[in-house]
């Protein structure tokens, strides 16, 4: 069936508190654009997202506001800000802390789009 051009509008109060930690308003996740997602990520000061990984999806953060602490597979703990890109391959554990006074706000990109049958939580991995 062939794709049709399509102006989607978000509603920004549809904000919800996720299971990992963070607030997420999805922008863009249709069935009908199987090929990506988009979704604004929050996460409160002091927070600590928790480790997860999803299952053939590649997710990107691309960071927006606030400062963050990622930490992304074996990689060492990693400091992001406004306009860092944080690529995630699938099945890769991951989590990010906002050590910070303010909201850290990114986009969550997922290729394939996001569902949650391919969210993994991982609960409380020992530390790298």
């Amino acid at each position: 069936m062939p794709r049709v051009p399509a102006i989607r509008h978000y509603n920004p109060g549809s904000e919800v508190l996720t299971p990992e930690g963070c607030y997420l308003t999805e922008l863009s996740n249709s069935p009908d654009d199987p090929e990506l997602s988009i979704a604004r990520a929050r996460v409160e000061p002091g927070i600590t997202t928790r480790w997860h990984r999803l299952a053939g999806t590649t997710e990107r953060y691309c960071i927006l506001e606030g400062r963050g602490r990622v930490e992304v597979g074996d990689l060492a703990p990693r400091d992001v800000g406004p306009g860092d890109v944080v690529l995630i391959p699938p099945g890769c554990r991951q989590r990010i802390a906002n050590p910070g006074p303010d909201d850290l706000v990114f986009l969550a990109i997922c290729t394939p789009r996001f569902s949650w049958g391919v969210y993994s939580d991982l609960g409380d991995v020992p530390d790298p």
